[in-house]
């Protein structure tokens, strides 16, 4: 397993031993930064079921600004924190050593998160709560949240606030994006500027008669 592009591009990653962790494939993590396109300088990543921490090294390796990831299953962690400290990045990362639905409850301070990563093991049954867990407040408002899930179990269209808008398939695997949707307007105004009492006449003359009875100019 190796991070496919940029400035870190061809350094391998360690891997998790055991099958707890199932590691996104480098074909389907290609295709997946193909699609998001390159990260603006300001992007701040959120890995939740973090792993060996893949997808949020290759955010970085291409330009993110942070990633934070999000793991509480020992090996993982260990070879989490082996691959950041071996590709120097330790600076850009923070690691949340706890269960996601906590972490979601009671998110650290800190900048919005524009890409949001969710691979939880495919028999594990998060993404739905996980998706409306999310705290809408820690979310840029273009941020995206990628769900790579099992062909035979999508998530649903609609979770919350968040809204899918892409569906993308690579054998068993599929990886589902969704956008945050728009808050309605608290108070919409039809009608902004009403006038409810025109003036036609902008010069009224307030005595009319009395105009009649004025003596002509000599």
């Amino acid at each position: 397993m190796r991070i496919v592009a940029g400035s870190l591009g061809g350094r391998v990653l360690r891997a998790p031993p055991g099958a707890a962790t199932r590691p996104t494939t480098d074909k389907v993590r290609q295709a997946l930064f193909n699609i998001l396109g390159p990260p603006p300088p300001t992007t701040h990543v959120l890995a939740l079921f973090a792993g060996s921490g893949a997808l949020g090294l290759e955010a970085l390796s291409r330009g993110a600004a942070t990633a934070t990831f999000v793991e509480r299953g020992r090996p993982a962690l260990l070879a989490l924190r082996a691959n950041l400290e071996a590709l120097g990045v330790t600076a850009q990362a923070t690691v949340a050593a706890t269960d996601v639905a906590r972490f979601c409850a009671q998110p650290p301070a800190g900048p919005p998160w524009r890409w949001v990563f969710l691979d939880p093991p495919y028999a594990a049954d998060a993404v739905v709560a996980t998706l409306t867990a999310l705290p809408r407040g820690r979310l840029t408002a273009d941020a995206v949240v990628v769900v790579e899930h099992a062909h035979r179990a999508p998530p649903p269209d609609r979770a919350g606030f968040l809204l899918r808008t892409d569906l993308r398939r690579y054998g068993d695997t599929e990886l589902s994006f969704y956008r945050v949707e728009p808050e309605p307007d608290p108070d919409p105004d039809p009608d902004p500027d009403p006038d409810p009492d025109p003036d036609p006449d902008p010069d009224p003359d307030p005595d009319p008669g009395a105009r009649a009875h004025e003596p002509s100019p000599p």
